[in-house]
Order: structure tokens, then C-alpha cells, then sequence
């Protein structure tokens, strides 16, 4: 698959599937509704954070529902293209697809759960992320521009 071309699968992936890549596939899902079939995994299986699910919830996007999950669960492996969230998921990725004709891209993207402060503070940080994997999944999944416009 070439770097700019359209996959029909991706995974997101990060370290424990409890705020960026479900964020990162809810977000997908939104911009690309049913033409791209869309999953997120972790290294570990964590549990899924309040903190992301209130800052989708700010944009009409629920994940209230998500069960995190790690690679080891998905029903089935191959994807077009894994893009990786975090440093762990990136080794973890490449490791898994080394034989496989899949792409991986890797994204760094902060973890907000680190963030301090007070509440507002702390969920700014994750708002930060939401907007920032927005304006990522755009900018390379942008629809091609039709020849008459």
C-alpha cells in the first residue's frame, strides 16, 4: 500500500487501549463512517479512562462502551495499516507485522494521563490529544479532491 493511498483496515494502537487509540479509531470511524473498517488495541489491556470518554462525549462522540483490549485479543491480525500511538505499541507493532504485507506508521502522541493539576487542567491535556489525532487523521486520511472543483 503506498503512503498516501486509502487503506480499507487500521489499527490504532497504544500502550493500554484506555485513551488514545480508542479516541483515535472513534474519531476515524466519525470521518470515514463504514468505508474503512476500524480497530484499536493495546500492548495491555487497561481500563478505560474517564478523562478521554468526558472529552469525546464534548464533540458527540460516545466511547463509554469500549472494552480495551490488547493486540493478543483481536479476532483477526491483519490489518492494511497499524498506526502506533506510543513507543511501546510502535515495537510491539513492528514485531507482529514483520511478515505481514501491512504498514505501520507511528504517531507520537502524549499521554495525558500524565497531566497534573486540577480536573479542568488534567482533561485540557486530553482535550489536547483529542484534537490533536482530529487534525493528524485529516491531514492523511483527507478525502482526494475531486478533478472539477
Amino acid at each position: 500500500m503506498e503512503h498516501g493511498a486509502s487503506p480499507s483496515t487500521v489499527l490504532f494502537a497504544c500502550t493500554m487501549n484506555a485513551v488514545r487509540s480508542p479516541m483515535a479509531a472513534a474519531l476515524m470511524r466519525h470521518l470515514t463512517g463504514r468505508r474503512i473498517y476500524v480497530e484499536s488495541a493495546g500492548v495491555r489491556a487497561g481500563r478505560l479512562d474517564p478523562m478521554a470518554v468526558a472529552a469525546m462525549e464534548e464533540i458527540g462522540l460516545e466511547i463509554g462502551e469500549h472494552r480495551p483490549r490488547c493486540f493478543e485479543d483481536l479476532e483477526d491480525g491483519s490489518f492494511d495499516l497499524v498506526i502506533t500511538l506510543s513507543p511501546e505499541a510502535h515495537h510491539k507493532a513492528m514485531e507482529l507485522t514483520r511478515t505481514a504485507d501491512t504498514r505501520v506508521e507511528y504517531w507520537p502522541t502524549m499521554d495525558p494521563t500524565v497531566a497534573d493539576g486540577s480536573r479542568e487542567q488534567r482533561l485540557s491535556a486530553y482535550r489536547a490529544v483529542r484534537d490533536q489525532l482530529l487534525e493528524r487523521l485529516k491531514t492523511r486520511f483527507a478525502a482526494p479532491a475531486a478533478a472539477d472543483t
